[in-house]
């Protein structure tokens, strides 16, 4: 960078970074202050002009950004670019190496070292190598993530109950436990607004912790089938994945322009030329019964409260689910428990 592209960047961070951050509709206070060096300590709301060198700027502000969102696992914040789909990560620096996992576009991931025209990163369980053109670093990445940031809630006790209302008098409206996650809708004071499958439900905020969120690399593993399936139950599964990252809309069943819950397994199960309801509570009911600890890739999972079947999701193995969430997650991969199921069909008998 010139002089006076350094300083141009210098005002762009100081206004990124001043007081509040908006994430959402959600501030998130930045009142971190990081080292600068072996005699000088800098606050953010120091003149950071005064500041001689980017490199050491920009690993503070590295540092305060991901203190004030509270993102770990990240020690220098990498952004991925891909136009399109998802890139390969390698075990290693080469276009032969062994494909360990796969990446986004607006992905986060920590960037751990650099081999020439690849940087060694690690992004969720995955760690490996990427083109480094695929990746925003610096500033850009910082100034990037700032756009990104989802306001999430980690459930930190089991048996917690979701409340239809901000009270412990109203009607209860699922029970999740220790270490599932849940999009934000509104902080309160005493409770948090989530969405559950498209549903608002209240938690009381002493049993969650509440900060932010990046995309991460999916594992080889995570899109892998367990043994014994059928290879209609792979094809399937295969191409209910291609739509991850496709939007949610009430009543549609577009697996591209959107789709609801039972609209998404509608026309997954369509295009192998079988037939379902538009309704999770009628497709709760095709197909024969199958328990939980039973299930194979393309078995139907549903969820329910006390009024009955509320949502329905496609099992792809290894203890995970493909569903059409809600409007602000859209089509996406969970853990088969991150609510409680309360039933399981099985419409491919082979």
């Amino acid at each position: 960078m010139s002089r006076h592209e350094d300083r141009m960047w210098l005002r762009n961070m100081s206004a990124f970074l001043m007081g509040a951050v908006l994430v959402g509709n959600m501030p998130f206070q930045v009142q971190a202050s990081a080292s600068l060096g072996s005699s000088a300590q800098i606050g953010i709301s120091a003149d950071l002009e005064a500041v001689e060198s980017t490199e050491v700027l920009e690993s503070a502000m590295n540092d305060v950004v991901l203190d004030a969102f509270h993102l770990d696992g990240y020690s220098n914040l990498g952004i991925v670019t891909v136009s399109e789909g998802k890139v390969n990560i390698r075990e290693t620096a080469s276009m032969d190496g062994k494909i360990v996992g796969k990446i986004g576009r607006n992905a986060g991931c920590d960037i751990l070292g650099e081999e020439g025209e690849w940087l060694r990163i690690k992004s969720g369980k995955v760690e490996g190598y990427i083109k480094s053109e695929y990746v925003l670093t610096g500033g850009n990445a910082l100034e990037q993530a700032s756009t990104l940031l989802k306001p999430i809630a980690d459930v930190n006790t089991d048996g917690l109950k979701v409340r239809t209302e901000p009270n412990t008098e109203c009607e209860v409206l699922d029970i999740v436990g220790s270490g599932q996650r849940f999009d934000v809708l509104e902080e309160l004071d005493e409770w948090v607004k989530i969405s559950l499958d498209g549903e608002e439900g209240y938690l009381f905020k002493d049993y969650v912790d509440v900060g932010a969120k990046l995309d991460e690399a999916l594992t080889i593993t995570e899109v892998r089938y367990g043994e014994g399936v059928s290879d209609v139950r792979m094809a399937l599964c295969e191409f209910a994945k291609q739509y991850i990252g496709g939007p949610y809309v009430w009543g549609g069943t577009s697996l591209t322009r959107g789709a609801d819950c039972s609209g998404f397994v509608l026309s997954v199960f369509k295009n192998y030329g079988i037939s379902l309801s538009h309704s999770s509570r009628a497709q709760a009911n095709s197909g024969s019964a199958v328990s939980l600890s039973e299930l194979k890739p393309g078995d139907l999972v549903f969820y329910g409260n006390g009024s009955g079947i509320n949502h329905v999701a496609i099992y792809i193995g290894g203890g995970q689910v493909v569903h059409a969430s809600s409007p602000s997650v859209g089509i996406t991969i969970s853990n088969m428990n991150y609510r409680t199921p309360v039933r399981a069909r099985r419409i491919i008998q082979d």
